[in-house]
């Protein structure tokens, strides 16, 4: 779900992870409210040009709800319709119960929420617009424990020994006109209380939990992360003008209410088409103390990455104008200190082009690396090309070292930086694989690269040696500039010669139209080296040849035939599949031809327990043995 909409073999970028439902619903915010200025104004010829954050710049805080106020009416007088809204999954082992896996992230020791956590004896999964405890292990005693329903939609949680932490969102918008009685009345989008809501269970009884806390905050989710004892959660908000008055974000914990002050919001003094509220909120899910947040209006923000120290936001800033010259996309990026629930704001900077992901980020030591996408617009000439860069910013966010122009014409389509180094595949019609070193921070470069037909849309480490990617198989097009992808394909390559990396081995499951949500949710890979084991869910589209006598093209789209998980034993030789294992009962109920599929019985993610793999969707847990995944048997779910 998080960045990109595939059309006929060509991948739109959007930004960041989530970001359907948010993106599209602000979205249709800045079309309407863009089609109401446009009706008021007229379209201008050219527009004032964009203004940055100046890296090393610190942001500001208003004084008072009139300066606030004065802000918005000045910077918004134009909006843009064109909104844009750990290396392994690492074995636990507790003391009183036996080795499971854990949710794969991207830093070790800070967990990211997802819809389905397990301690090494429970499994606790979202499922419809509930949640629910199972007793998983031992699997002879597994069976459905409790279920815990909300009126929203549950987005993720964390478990953390006697805590469960749940995320629930409501949201939703309508539109009203304004209270002024005039024939020029402006129609205003308005949201309905879109809210976060942050539940904390005590669940001791894992029959019977217990509220704790409830806490919420004005806004969307955004993303969150765990760090010990204190989560840290993320929320956007519209900075909408209503009838000249600002809605400020509001916070609410147990039977308290908080409007946050003016004066305590953070701001860029620079103008903007879109601006947005970003709460940041820290709790100790432990106590009952106050959380603590801090509270930024610095645009919308697309991407974050979190390491144990610090928080760093970016901001996507899309120059809009109507004249013939280029145009180039920046970044802001804003870092936010964090230690034992304590958050304070410390440095912002802006780097060119913009950013896929939170993998396309790192901090190492006392630098942060980032890679982007710039895409130069020539109007006149109605062309368009696309670069690729890597930065190296100091704790100031001042830029120390750098690679620009990498792969002109392509895209990036995933990164990873690990320790010394950062792994880019770029993409158009072939994939190229780059391997860049990065231990002298002031003069990175490129080592080498391999060009290989399909793109991975995630990398992840293997060993110091090898990196696993998974992505789409393509064919190039016969005619024009690009690739038709086709199904899903998982390489390993041999990074040990980096001037020339090797693609040892890879495996394609399925024919065009095949997808998995590891493409574009991380939280969905189940990896364990020590074990030998990779495994992902799957939907499977296969192309009935009899249908195409003069040769399938290249475009063909398969029918649905298969949905479930994959199970590879993997090593530093290759990967061989293990077996599938599917939830579907009748799957001629849920297959269908053509672009259409669902079923209650799709299973999300997989995890073990010992010697036992767990694969879980809507209507059951199923359990297998792990050696030979022979069915050892399962659990329905309400």
């Amino acid at each position: 779900m998080y960045k990109m909409f595939r059309g006929s073999g060509i991948k739109f970028p959007t930004n960041g992870r989530k970001l359907f439902l948010q993106g599209s619903t602000g979205f249709m915010l800045g079309v309407i409210l863009g089609l109401t200025l446009f009706s008021i104004i007229g379209l201008p010829k050219i527009l004032e040009p964009w203004s940055y954050v100046v890296s090393g710049r610190t942001l500001l805080k208003f004084s008072s709800y009139e300066d606030l106020r004065n802000f918005l009416n000045t910077s918004a007088s134009l909006i843009s319709p064109y909104y844009r809204a750990t290396l392994e999954t690492a074995a636990v082992k507790d003391t009183a119960s036996v080795e499971y896996s854990r949710t794969n992230i991207q830093v070790e020791g800070v967990d990211e929420a997802d819809i389905i956590k397990t301690d090494g004896e429970y499994i606790y999964l979202v499922s419809g617009e509930g949640l629910i405890i199972v007793k998983a292990y031992p699997p002879e005693n597994a069976k459905v424990l409790s279920r815990i329903t909300f009126n929203g939609t549950v987005i993720g949680l964390f478990i953390n020994g006697d805590r469960l932490v749940v995320f629930e969102e409501n949201s939703g918008f309508w539109i009203y006109p304004s209270e002024k009685k005039t024939a020029s009345a402006i129609i205003y989008p308005v949201f309905r209380e879109i809210e976060t809501r942050i539940w904390i269970y005590n669940i001791e009884d894992r029959e019977n939990p217990i509220t704790a806390r409830e806490m919420s905050v004005n806004g969307s989710y955004f993303t969150s992360r765990m760090i010990g004892n204190y989560v840290y959660l993320l929320v956007n908000q519209p900075a909408s003008l209503i009838d000249g008055e600002v809605s400020l974000p509001v916070i609410k914990c147990d039977d308290r209410l908080e409007k946050v002050e003016a004066s305590k919001i953070y701001y860029s003094n620079v103008s903007d088409y879109f601006y947005a509220f970003t709460t940041v909120l820290a709790f100790d899910i432990m106590n009952v103390e106050a959380p603590k947040y801090e509270v930024f209006l610095v645009g919308s923000a697309s991407a974050v990455y979190v390491s144990r120290d610090n928080i760093y936001v970016t901001i996507p800033k899309m120059p809009i104008f109507y004249n013939e010259s280029s145009v180039s996309e920046r970044t802001e990026i804003h870092r936010i200190r964090i230690t034992d629930g304590e958050i304070k704001y410390e440095a912002s900077g802006v780097v060119p082009g913009r950013v896929l992901d939170q993998f396309s980020m790192d901090e190492y030591g006392e630098h942060f690396r980032i890679a982007t996408t710039t895409d130069q617009l020539a109007w006149r000439l109605g062309e368009a090309t696309s670069m690729n860069h890597i930065y190296v910013l100091n704790m100031n966010l001042n830029i120390t070292g750098k690679i620009e122009n990498i792969a002109p014409g392509e895209t990036i389509y995933s990164a990873r930086f690990m320790g010394e180094r950062c792994y880019l595949v770029t993409f158009k019609k072939v994939d190229p694989f780059f391997v860049i070193d990065l231990r002298d921070p002031a003069n990175p470069k490129i080592l080498g690269k391999l060009k290989i037909t399909g793109y991975s849309d995630y990398l992840h480490q293997y060993d110091e040696n090898h990196i696993i990617g998974i992505g789409k198989e393509t064919v190039a097009a016969e005619e024009g500039d690009f690739a038709w992808y086709q199904g899903v394909k998982i390489s390993l390559f041999d990074v040990r010669n980096v001037t020339a990396p090797v693609e040892i081995n890879k495996y394609e499951i399925g024919d065009r139209g095949t997808d998995s949500p590891i493409l574009g949710d991380h939280k969905a890979l189940l990896f364990d080296k020590k074990r030998n084991l990779l495994a992902i869910p799957v939907l499977v589209a296969e192309i009935d040849e009899k249908k195409y006598p003069n040769g399938v093209p290249a475009n063909a789209y398969g029918d649905y035939v298969w949905q479930g998980v994959y199970v590879f034993s993997i090593s530093e030789s290759g990967l061989t599949v293990k077996g599938r294992i599917t939830h579907l009962e009748d799957a001629a109920d849920y297959l269908k031809s053509g672009y259409y599929f669902f079923s209650p019985f799709s299973v999300k993610r997989a995890l073990y327990i010992g010697d036992v793999l767990y694969t879980i969707s809507d209507k059951k847990v199923k359990m297998n043995n792990l050696s030979d995944l022979a069915e050892i048997g399962e659990v329905k779910l309400p």
